[in-house]
């Protein structure tokens, strides 16, 4: 059966492409056309400073990164934060929601605001908000908790594991958005099933832990791959932009001090190429696995 293409349709497809021109042309220009750009030059020796004696070195880059013991500890350092802050997140997110579910719950839609609103105040002050929260000698953490309980509190606000920390908690701020999905998951289940396992004996817990995180593992699936890119891309103020010293600069920390300090920019685009490549293969790895263990209701039609 052969579908003709009326003039209205031609005209609505014209208009359509013409409103999306804007968004286009900038995903073009400004997202498409860089992100070539800098895998041109991580074959090369640019420097920031002298970019006319700019030439082709073919892996160089790559080689040198593979011999970067630097690379290997900042890699290392964001993939422990990862593994430590995106369950954090997952757990609060979904606790979170089922509270706000309860049909029992007063003024619902006040408290579902409430719990989004801190996602909205930006990155950088809520973790200067947490540094503050924590100095050593003038925070609230050691002043009004820690002290009068007659513990030590912390002593090194930048040490690995205070930085770990402080990262991890402050990362619970902003989990509104993992709320949100988790919620219209949740609301979105049918009851009947809930309510048969109920009649039939199931607790709660085996309830939750049996028929509503399975049914719902197509939000959780979505959200840990937000999260993961959130936090992989998203833990450049931990060094509060001083020169990388080895000691808890993440993965992105060192491509910027690479970048702006040494003026490497080769170098620094291979840096970021090797980490979107391992990216990409911890996603592709997940939705690999995800027909193991994420439910999708249409694929048993």
């Amino acid at each position: 059966m052969t579908i003709r293409t009326t003039p209205r349709l031609r005209y609505d497809k014209r208009f359509g492409l013409l409103l999306i021109s804007p968004w286009v042309i900038g995903l073009l220009l400004f997202k498409l056309l860089p992100i070539l750009a800098s895998l041109a030059i991580s074959f090369t020796n640019f420097q920031l400073l002298t970019p006319e004696e700019t030439r082709f070195t073919g892996l160089e880059n790559y080689i040198r990164l593979m011999q970067d013991d630097a690379v290997g500890y900042v890699l290392f350092e964001t993939i422990s934060l990862g593994i430590t802050t995106i369950p954090l997140q997952l757990v609060a997110s979904i606790f979170l929601a089922s509270l706000l579910s309860n049909p029992r719950l007063k003024s619902g839609n006040l408290m579902r605001t409430l719990f989004f609103l801190p996602s909205i105040v930006p990155g950088v002050a809520i973790f200067f908000m947490w540094i503050g929260f924590a100095d050593p000698a003038t925070g609230w953490l050691n002043k009004l908790i820690l002290h009068p309980l007659g513990l030590t509190g912390f002593n090194n606000l930048f040490s690995d594991g205070a930085i770990a920390f402080l990262f991890s908690i402050s990362s619970l701020w902003s989990v509104g958005p993992g709320m949100l999905i988790m919620l219209g998951a949740l609301q979105g289940l049918p009851h009947e099933i809930n309510e048969a396992a109920r009649v039939d004996g199931a607790g709660p817990l085996v309830r939750f832990f049996y028929i509503t995180l399975p049914l719902i593992s197509p939000a959780i699936f979505f959200a840990i791959i937000i999260n993961m890119i959130a936090i992989f891309g998203g833990v450049i103020l931990l060094d509060r932009g001083n020169v990388f010293s080895g000691s808890f600069s993440p993965y992105d920390g060192y491509v910027t001090y690479i970048l702006f300090e040494r003026y490497d920019l080769g170098y620094a685009a291979s840096l970021a190429w090797f980490f979107f490549v391992i990216v990409m293969f911890v996603v592709y790895a997940l939705f690999s696995s995800a027909r193991r263990w994420v439910y999708y209701p249409d694929r048993d039609a």
